[in-house]
């Protein structure tokens, strides 16, 4: 029986196909040369479901670190514990707009093709408020997914869970301890829960949560830690998913390091693959080709690069099995 790699190596040939599989093969190449990966999540990738390869791809350690947006971070959540109260409307294109207050009017929230249910936003909120104002009154201060962490740390939602725990991504990067950024967290359903509990008096101050340039930081101290030492190793990879402040935030950790700290015995990014749907126009980053990076110190002239102009629901769970082997 033919395999997903061996039929993308017989069929990808050409255009974003082959870019494809040569990504996969850069990907295993940095992996098998002791270089670690990080993983950048834009798009609503949880919400299509991608954590049931990614969740495979952290759990066989050929992937080192999470950055993604906000909404990535707690989709995987609604995911786990209210999969099946979910709708799905295939034909989401020819939604008017009465279709879509209908749906807003029966409390769903509308991503593409899939419609979440408040209902599982509010279960989780009240779950955060305790713990959130608990941090406020004993002065302890956390990253996002911390706060999360602690709500599933003991096992006590298990009981909630309506897919299987082992498709969930945030799960397995809880269980093999790697580090999830979410810069922008504010821009998210649990990040408005928030500012709201500050508003509305639940919570005393903003002070529990660690800020972004706490995560910078913290990320800046893992990629020194994780390819600093001179012993041929090669340093951390760069695989993003979509665009936005998922990628543009983490990649920025190299420059810091370079040009803010004044590093210049730390090296560049060492493998670059990004998969995204825009195109270079206007300024916008999202689509800039990768060579532009060299200009703001992110990458070098010999670092492996690749764009692929695709649907990411598409392209990254064919890379990931092509590294798994499936």
């Amino acid at each position: 029986m033919s395999t997903v790699r061996a039929f993308m190596e017989k069929h990808f040939l050409h255009f974003n196909s082959r870019e494809t599989v040569a990504a996969a093969k850069a990907y295993e190449a940095h992996l098998a040369a002791g270089g670690k990966m990080l993983v950048a999540l834009a798009g609503a990738m949880s919400t299509a479901k991608l954590g049931q390869i990614l969740s495979r791809m952290i759990r066989a350690g050929k992937v080192h670190a999470i950055s993604c947006t906000g909404a990535n971070l707690e989709e995987d959540l609604f995911n786990l514990l209210a999969y099946e109260e979910y709708e799905i409307i295939p034909d989401w294109r020819a939604l008017s707009a009465q279709d879509e207050a209908d749906l807003y009017a029966r409390g769903f929230n509308r991503v593409t093709d899939t419609c979440i249910p408040e209902t599982v936003m509010r279960h989780l909120e009240s779950r955060l408020l305790e713990r959130w104002k608990l941090a406020c009154e004993r002065g302890e201060r956390k990253f996002e997914a911390e706060f999360l962490h602690d709500l599933f740390r003991d096992g006590e939602m298990e009981r909630f869970y309506q897919i299987p725990a082992e498709h969930s991504w945030l799960l397995a990067a809880w269980e093999k301890g790697i580090p999830v950024y979410s810069p922008g967290w504010e821009d998210s359903t649990t990040g408005n829960m928030f500012a709201a509990g500050v508003l509305r008096g639940a919570l005393p101050h903003h002070q529990c949560v660690k800020s972004g340039t706490e995560q910078m930081q913290h990320l800046i101290e893992w990629y020194l830690e994780s390819c600093g030492k001179d012993d041929g190793t090669p340093s951390v990879g760069f695989f993003q998913v979509g665009g936005g402040i998922a990628g543009d935030f983490a990649i920025c950790a190299v420059p810091t390091i370079i040009q803010d700290l004044q590093r210049d015995d730390v090296p560049y990014w060492g493998y670059f693959a990004q998969i995204s749907d825009a195109v270079t126009s206007f300024g916008g980053y999202s689509g800039a080709v990768p060579n532009e990076k060299i200009t703001w110190g992110k990458l070098e002239v010999a670092t492996p690069k690749f764009m692929i102009q695709s649907d990411a629901t598409i392209v990254a769970p064919l890379i990931f099995a092509y590294l798994l082997g499936d």
